[in-house]
């Protein structure tokens, strides 16, 4: 299982929100996130139907990728690599993977280290994206430019991760760069529905759930209220991850 305590010199059980743990089969860094509640949804007013209504939530303490998963991290795990676009380099979010691929990458790589690595919930994801369940409009605070890759600056490609600003966990590119896959079924009114404890989606449905916008996406759609879903069979260039995982 993942660490409860990172920091040399700490009591194990003290664990604080921006710690990080380095898996050593990838090299991915797990930033830990304490949980809490928070207001989900459209807090800012200027959103879709499919994010309200504003709902208190709750979630547990768990880890989530400091980065989107890598090119150069799936193809160690996998030993291929899907991208289309290879020419962005080993420090590139890979994309064109589908959630079902995604699968069998978790399983693999949960083979090989031991931990039990998977997707947030959709909750978890935005926790995060908010900083921690701020009031913040894209994952970082309120300026797109300084924290995003998307239409109006990415070039039209993806770019490597960790070159815009951090969020207030020290988490980079969950607005913008590629959408990024949640485990749970997208559900259009699942928001008047949702458990407030650790909510995990609709217990079936037709497509998933996506967060965060990509290079290709407008403003409004790398708010961290925005809500998109996918087939998840569908490899799309702009649908990427980044992993999360328990805090035991």
């Amino acid at each position: 299982d993942f660490p409860r305590g990172l920091r040399a010199g700490v009591d194990w059980e003290l664990a604080t929100t921006g710690d990080v743990f380095t898996d050593s089969a990838t090299g991915m860094q797990m930033v830990f996130v304490k949980g809490g509640c928070y207001q989900m949804g459209d807090t800012f007013g200027d959103g879709y139907a499919n994010e309200k209504p504003v709902h208190e939530v709750c979630v547990n303490d768990f880890y989530i990728g400091k980065y989107e998963v890598t090119q150069g991290q799936w193809q160690r795990i996998m030993g291929n690599n899907p991208s289309y676009y290879k020419n962005c380099g080993d420090n590139c979010p890979v994309e064109q993977v589908s959630w079902n691929d995604i699968q069998q990458f978790i399983q693999r790589l949960n083979n090989q280290s031991g931990k039990q690595y998977r997707l947030p919930t959709e909750a978890e994801w935005e926790y995060a994206a908010r900083s921690g369940g701020k009031s913040e409009k894209y994952a970082g605070g309120n300026d797109v430019d300084a924290v995003a890759w998307y239409d109006g600056n990415s070039g039209r490609e993806t770019h490597p991760v960790g070159q815009k600003q951090p969020n207030g966990l020290g988490l980079y590119d969950m607005s913008g760069n590629v959408w990024e896959w949640c485990s749970d079924w997208y559900g259009e009114k699942y928001y008047g529905q949702s458990f407030r404890d650790n909510p995990d989606g609709p217990s079936s449905g037709s497509y998933r759930v996506l967060r965060g916008g990509s290079w290709y996406t407008k403003p409004r759609y790398v708010r961290v209220a925005s809500r998109y879903w996918g087939n998840p069979e569908s490899r799309l260039i702009y649908y990427g991850f980044r992993l999360a995982g328990p805090a035991q």
